[in-house]
């Protein structure tokens, strides 16, 4: 939020009369589509004088241009690669315009509607006002409906939403409060139908995994340890301090780490005091003790905090994409399953550089009926393994993580109930077949990390295990500025959106050395009997896997230099100077089709590039890229 512009806006939306329609702008997915899949009825209507709190959205300008611009910085082969914006180059050359901007703050004003926040890039605004005058504003009458599955009512409009203004807006964020932000970590019990923990795998006090047992098992004899780099979380609770304190002394006794620095950035006026709900105060430390277990030597873990009501999760989002400080960023709360606002949002980390990952949800395959799912394609959704260690704390093995009894690894296909997100085309050239995921439509989780049998210290010294994707999702941010780290060592900008690299990877020779394939288990649940089980490669529970060690982290950040195959036997002509450590390493290209980088040169003593692959007239891109042999 953007209190230092608000007075500004207001003055100048004072003097611009609100745009008139032609016809009037309905919108749509405001009305839960529980209500009619299972014919709910009213029980009453919200009191005319109770307030809502409510974000409008708009939609970016030049969107063509913009998802042009977005997959040429994800395109090796593209002049564009990893040439990131800044916040403000996105909203001059994206943002709405000043006068759309305006007009939607003045058609509100009018109406009777607060506006209490707005942003630089002018795609969100928030706003406020009593019930009578957000039904009169979009010509609704808001409900009262009893909850399905929890002991409790919600709100809803009982139409979708239609204003008279010629701006185009995207959505209303708040219209209804059927799905409750939650968050995805739980206190260790006894696990439930089947599932069993590791036993004593960790060197936690009852063999739970805790500190630095995640780099041994993921990132052994490396010495990246997030120098540099920052992490962001959102959280919508507050926590203690002493706890990240207790679990740094008791995780890092024997090896006197320096504490790393822990600072709340609060949003939307939150006072950053924890509340009274355990589960959700533990959400937060889970996550700070995840995120530097993983990065040791974090410059910072920024953790941006807000009450859990009206959308303050879409202000927490637009908070780190305007700060642009966190080049990872990690959710382990589980959203409404479709909102475009937030997917906007998603679309500007990937245009900055930044890496968003979001837990895949706890209730194994989806099925209509959890509304908690996440799926949009412009985030790295993470699953959660079991994971096995061998004696020092070495990988040893993983299975699907599964509690049994509808607990589990969240993953399946992007459906109607959800969203209805179509394949990107990063994901697409994989062969579901084994693993039933669609060729159509988004396929779930991207990568995964254990969650399950974590050591945690929460809500004012109380400590023990938790379960869930919740642990995997910052434990991939803190791996994530291993590889930033790494990027920027060689002169590299960050790695950002990681989805492209990592399917490319998956689906190229390297996927066997980069990841660890989890092979075994399944999420399958009374709703989805026969979905999803863990197989070779890709699958719906664990998608491409674990990290297996530097491999992948040197796969994602390999510097590229230009040059050309002159021909199938000749030599390359390398048009930037080759940095000495490439000595020992591959030299690879592709064609302008092609996504896999093929080994066409070598160099293993310094001297002459060696030729290795008959191909390599085919391969005739401007991008050589440098990798591990």
């Amino acid at each position: 939020m953007k209190p230092n512009i608000f007075a500004l806006l207001m003055m100048l939306s004072l003097s611009v009369t609100p745009a008139l329609a032609a016809e009037r702008q309905m919108l749509h997915g405001h009305v839960p589509r529980v209500i009619r899949d299972r014919n709910l009825q009213p029980v009453g209507r919200l009191p005319a004088e109770e307030q809502l709190s409510l974000v409008i959205g708009l939609p970016l300008r030049n969107r063509d241009a913009f998802s042009n611009l977005l997959q040429q910085m994800y395109d090796p082969a593209s002049p564009q690669y990893h040439q990131y914006l800044s916040p403000r180059q996105i909203a001059e050359q994206f943002g709405p315009t000043e006068q759309d901007y305006q007009a939607v703050a003045a058609f509100a004003q009018s109406n009777g509607l607060e506006v209490v926040g707005t942003h630089a890039d002018r795609t969100l605004l928030r706003v406020s006002g009593a019930v009578s005058n957000i039904e009169k504003t979009f010509h609704v009458t808001m409900r009262v409906y009893q909850h399905p599955t929890e002991a409790r009512t919600f709100y809803a409009p009982d139409a979708e939403p239609s204003l008279d203004l010629a701006v185009p807006l995207l959505r209303i964020s708040g219209m209804n409060n059927y799905s409750l932000p939650r968050p995805a970590g739980h206190v260790g019990t006894a696990p439930a139908g089947g599932g069993s923990a590791t036993s004593g795998a960790g060197s936690g006090p009852s063999g739970e995994f805790w500190g630095n047992d995640y780099r041994t098992a993921y990132v052994p004899r490396s010495t990246l340890n997030g120098a540099g780099q920052s992490v962001g979380l959102l959280e919508l609770d507050g926590f203690y301090t002493n706890d990240i304190k207790k679990y740094e002394t008791n995780a890092y006794a024997a090896t006197n780490r320096p504490n790393v620095p822990v600072t709340s950035v609060l949003v939307d006026s939150f006072d950053g005091l924890p509340s009274s709900d355990g589960n959700s105060v533990g959400e937060v430390s889970l996550d700070i003790e995840m995120a530097f277990s993983m990065a040791p030597g974090l410059s910072n873990v920024l953790v941006y905090e807000a009450d859990n009501c009206c959308y303050t999760w879409l202000d927490i989002l637009k908070q780190m994409q305007e700060d642009n400080i966190a080049k990872q960023l990690s959710s382990s709360w589980l959203f409404e399953d479709d909102e475009p606002n937030a997917d906007v949002v998603y679309k500007e980390f990937a245009m900055q550089g930044q890496s968003f990952f979001q837990c895949s949800g706890d209730y194994q395959a989806f099925y209509n009926g959890v509304e908690q799912w996440t799926d949009d394609p412009n985030v790295t959704l993470v699953g959660g393994t079991m994971l096995t260690t061998s004696a020092g704390g070495a990988w040893s093995s993983e299975t699907a993580w599964s509690n049994g009894g509808g607990i589990g690894t969240g993953g399946g296909v992007s459906a109607s109930f959800m969203g209805d997100f179509a394949i990107p085309s990063w994901q697409q050239g994989i062969n579901m077949s084994l693993n039933r995921g669609s060729t159509n439509n988004r396929n779930v989780p991207d990568v995964s990390l254990v969650a399950y049998h974590c050591y945690v210290v929460w809500n004012n010294g109380t400590a023990g295990w938790w379960w869930g994707t919740s642990i995997a999702a910052p434990l991939w941010a803190g791996y994530a500025s291993l590889a930033n780290q790494q990027a920027v060592s060689f002169g590299e900008p960050t790695v950002g959106f990681l989805n492209p690299a990592l399917y490319s990877i998956g689906k190229s020779q390297l996927y066997n050395s980069c990841f660890h394939d989890v092979k075994t288990g399944n999420n399958t649940n009374a709703n989805t009997a026969n979905l999803y089980f863990a197989v070779t490669g890709y699958d719906l529970c664990t998608g491409w896997g674990t990290p297996a060690g530097t491999n992948l982290l040197n796969a994602l950040t390999e510097p590229f230099i230009s040059g050309t195959v002159r021909n199938p036997n000749g030599s390359v002509t390398l048009t930037s100077a080759t940095p000495a450590n490439f000595s020992s390493r591959v030299l690879a290209a592709t064609n302008l089709t092609s996504a896999p980088w093929l080994p066409i040169y070598t160099n293993t003593t310094g001297g002459a590039w060696q030729f290795t692959d008959t191909n390599a007239a085919l391969y005739r891109s401007r991008f050589y890229r440098v990798s591990q042999p």
